[in-house]
Formats: C-alpha cells, sequence, structure tokens
C-alpha cells in the first residue's frame, strides 16, 4: 500500500504547477490523500480553501475523507516541540530578520545554506538565567534546533530517493544534519515550521512516498533528522520536476500566474489542463 499525499496552503489559487504535483502524486499512490497546510493564519483565506476543492475536483481527482487540516493540529506540534525541548535540542533565538541580515554581513565567511547565509547561532550560547530574564521581560523569540546537537543525537541517517532531485540525485541519498544550520522550528505567529508540522502530519497519515517537486529536495534533510528525533517512520520521496513558464520560471501564486480557476471558467477541459501542465 503506497500512501501520497498534496498539500497545498490556501493562500492563493491553484495554478498548473499544482495541478502537476497533484496528478502526479495520485498517480503515484494506491491511497490519495489531501492535506490543508493552513498554518500560516495572516495568509490563509477560507474561500482558497474551497477552491482547493474546486479546482482538484474538476480535474477529476478524487482523495480520501476526511482532509487533514493543520490548523486542527496545534496540539500535536507543541508536543513534538515539547519533546525536542526535553531532549535539550532546542533554544530560544531573540534575533530580529535585520539583527541576523547585520551579523551575516559583517562575516566574510558566512556558511552558506539552500536559502542563503545560514543563521549565525547568536544566541546559542545564551545562559539560561539570560534567556530567561529575556522570555520574562516578553522580548519575541523563536525556536531554534541545535542542529550540532541534533546531529549527535540522531546520528548517521539517510533517505531514500525514488524520483530525481535537482541534479539527478536518485537512490540512497546520505543526509547532511547541518544543511539548514539551526533552523527555526516554530514562531509567535507561526507555531510549528513547514519542516515541523510536514513531518508529524505525514506520520500521523501513514504517508509512506512524499511526492513534491525537487525544489524542496534538500528539505528532505533536515526532515529526516526531525523523524528520527522524534521516533517517526521515514516515507520514501520522489521528487520531481517543476513546471516552467515561458519565461523559464515556476509557476507561482505571487506572480500571479494562470490560475486553474481561470482556466476553468475560459472553457478548457480538464483534460486539456493536465496535458498542458504535463507538457510544460
Amino acid at each position: 500500500m503506497i500512501v501520497t499525499r498534496f498539500a497545498p496552503s490556501p493562500t492563493g489559487l491553484l495554478h498548473l504547477g499544482h495541478a502537476f504535483a497533484a496528478q502526479t502524486a495520485a498517480l503515484a499512490g494506491t491511497r490519495f490523500l489531501l492535506r490543508i497546510e493552513d498554518i500560516d493564519n495572516t495568509r490563509t483565506r477560507e474561500d482558497f480553501v474551497s477552491a482547493i476543492f474546486e479546482d482538484l475536483g474538476w480535474l477529476g481527482l478524487r482523495w480520501e475523507m476526511p482532509v487533514l487540516r493543520q490548523s486542527a493540529r496545534m496540539d500535536a506540534y507543541r508536543a513534538a516541540l515539547a519533546r525536542l525541548e526535553g531532549m535539550g535540542l532546542l533554544y530560544p533565538c531573540f534575533c530580529t530578520r535585520k539583527e541576523i541580515a547585520d551579523e551575516i554581513a559583517r562575516a566574510s565567511d558566512a556558511p552558506q545554506g539552500p536559502e542563503g547565509a545560514l543563521y549565525p547561532g547568536t544566541c546559542r550560547g545564551l545562559c539560561e538565567s539570560a534567556r530567561a530574564e529575556k522570555i520574562a521581560s516578553g522580548a519575541s523569540y523563536a525556536l531554534r534546533l541545535d542542529a550540532q546537537a541534533a546531529a549527535r543525537c540522531a546520528g548517521a541517517l539517510s533517505f531514500h530517493e525514488q524520483g530525481a532531485g535537482p541534479c539527478g540525485e536518485h537512490g540512497l541519498i546520505a543526509v547532511d544534519p547541518l544543511l539548514f544550520g539551526d533552523v527555526v522550528l516554530a514562531r509567535k505567529d507561526t507555531p510549528a515550521s513547514y519542516h515541523l508540522a510536514v513531518v508529524v502530519d505525514d506520520a500521523f497519515q501513514g504517508v509512506s512516498l512524499v511526492t513534491r517537486g525537487n525544489d524542496l529536495f534538500a528539505a528532505a534533510h533536515v526532515q529526516r533528522v526531525l523523524q528520527a528525533l522524534l521516533g517517526l517512520p521515514e516515507p520514501a520521496y520522489a521528487h520531481h520536476r517543476l513546471v516552467l513558464d515561458a519565461d523559464g520560471r515556476k509557476f507561482s501564486k505571487r506572480d500571479k500566474s494562470v490560475t486553474l480557476r481561470q482556466l476553468r471558467e475560459s472553457g478548457i477541459e480538464a483534460s486539456e489542463v493536465i496535458a498542458r501542465a504535463f507538457s510544460l
């Protein structure tokens, strides 16, 4: 039994890239799940949730019910954070984004990760009393994973890639637990990061094969570490190519790419949309 899922965020209307990703996930599994990743309550809208159901249904996709929504899973994320904190693997970071950028700018050889320069670890060495004082004062903070401590705790890890990463990676891939540095796992306005929520929810739903775009290939490294630390089962991964527009850029909500709703309202058939998505 292969369990796959499609997990869009309701922060905009779906586009051709989503059609490709959803269809790829559905074809790869014997059970197909839909998950709504609606943790970001500043950008999530209920009309976008409704549009997801409408657009995917129009494409002919069918998924198991009930649909899981991350906004109903906060207790599970808090429990995962508490477990990591009990293992001594989390620390509060009080740095603002500007302070982090300034610190990186002052460093001539700041280490780089998949998303740019890594957090320099400014708050990692704060003593407990200093941390407690800042928290008591009402200072805002994020919870970061101590990557080096996590690496020692998790040991040597790998993940199974059944698709192809950005450079054609396939098979058993050795995990680099320091790839993202001390990654943020929770913020005040976002009580669980993508990395934390996705591993907790995939385990809860029994997802055995994660299909997604190869722009998220690097994320498998930090997510595999979290799976090991939390004692969660390890899914296989199948990263796939991205759907690109005429200018060679991936379709994006922010760039106001042509949406499935626009295509549907233009009178085009769903089969034509899927064929177009797979031909790009």
